[in-house]
């Protein structure tokens, strides 16, 4: 398996070009952490103060309702980043949960660091913004499809997005993301 800093380089590079001593230094502010399933990373109050880069594993952000009903945001699989945006930018209390559906492997950016080094770097910063941006269009495109597809249409939609998610995602979980319940995703899934 490819090392973190190789992982983080090579995602990089498809935006930003930055010179070795520079990603050297951008990458010494990150870092390796190392989560079991099931493992916690962000819960509802805590105080958020990193974003996650993922190198191995499958994490999943998600609120759970008054009614204890479960919501899943996003599943955030290998080169992809999670975190409370909204408590990270904001320094509020987490209002969403991040855990680990499977082992995983992240790389952990403080959000002074990234500040830091956006204020150093035009490219930096043009790689979060970037980031963000299509972070907020792929947000925009599932909110559309809520308003406009049935379960069956989204359903198709994430696996032809996503197909290794339904191998490495527990089937309860899927459903969550769709918002539905099990039942209903089996029966999707066998049409």
């Amino acid at each position: 398996m490819m090392e973190a800093k190789a992982i983080l380089q090579e995602h990089i590079a498809k935006t930003v070009s930055l010179t070795q001593d520079e990603f050297d230094y951008f990458y010494s502010h990150f870092k390796p952490l190392s989560f079991k399933k099931g493992q916690t990373i962000i819960s509802t109050g805590d105080k958020v103060n990193c974003e996650y880069f993922v190198i191995s594993g499958c994490l999943k952000t998600f609120f759970i309702n008054d009614e204890i009903k479960m919501y899943i945001l996003q599943f955030a699989m290998p080169t992809w980043w999670a975190s409370d945006y909204n408590a990270l930018y904001n320094q509020t209390p987490a209002s969403i949960n991040v855990d680990c559906i499977t082992d995983a492997e992240v790389l952990c950016l403080s959000n002074e660091d990234r500040e830091k080094l956006c204020a150093e770097f035009h490219q930096i910063e043009h790689f979060f913004r970037w980031r963000t941006n299509k972070g907020y269009i792929a947000t925009q495109k599932r909110l559309l499809s809520f308003m406009n597809n049935n379960v069956k249409t989204r359903y198709e939609e994430l696996l032809a997005l996503y197909p290794q998610l339904y191998n490495l995602v527990p089937k309860h979980l899927i459903a969550a993301y769709l918002g539905v319940s099990r039942e209903t995703l089996s029966r999707l899934h066998n049409s």
